[in-house]
């Protein structure tokens, strides 16, 4: 009985390397806890005999024997060729750059503009310290606390309770 092939689906996502493509290939798998739906991505160097892949292009790789250290993949087919744009990303961006650097020399210009103000005002403000000393502070004598006075307070007869009691007792009579 032989083996089946084990194949795969997945995305070109570098080219970079001769007759070496690596694809990344994304399942989704349940979080065994919570339930979640999660993406799982892997990443596989697959053996690319013509260069033929490029950037984006969905290829379907098959397993194969070892070739080098991290190859055990090669690709099979080509299924979709990719809409990647082959553009230099200092190309696309080079006017956009420009405008950030001019922003960022202008905001360099104004904080060192406000830095130069804020010492010159620590100058002045040293130059009229050193001018004006300050007044020397007097010891300050201690201060003699009076004793508070305390009153006595009388305690409350206890004669118009007794009268209230009596009023009660003739009332339930």
């Amino acid at each position: 009985m032989g083996s089946q092939e084990k194949l795969q689906l997945g995305t070109v996502v570098s080219n970079k390397m001769d007759k070496t493509v690596v694809v990344r290939i994304d399942r989704h798998k349940r979080h065994r806890l919570y339930g979640k739906t999660i993406r799982v991505t892997r990443r596989y160097k697959a053996h690319d005999e013509t260069n033929e892949c490029g950037l984006g292009d969905i290829v379907k790789i098959s397993e194969t024997r070892p070739i080098s250290r991290d190859k055990r993949w090669r690709v099979v087919e080509v299924v979709v060729k990719g809409d990647v744009a082959e553009v230099a990303p200092t190309e696309i961006g080079s006017s956009l750059t420009a405008e950030i650097r001019t922003a960022q020399a202008e905001v360099a210009a104004k904080a060192a503009i406000e830095a130069a103000k804020a010492k010159a005002a620590a100058a002045a403000a040293a130059e009229v310290a050193a001018l004006n000393p300050p007044a020397p502070v007097a010891k300050a004598e201690p201060v003699e606390v009076p004793e508070p006075v305390v009153q006595e307070v009388a305690a409350p007869e206890e004669a118009p309770a007794a009268t209230a009691d009596a009023a009660t007792e003739e009332t339930e009579s």
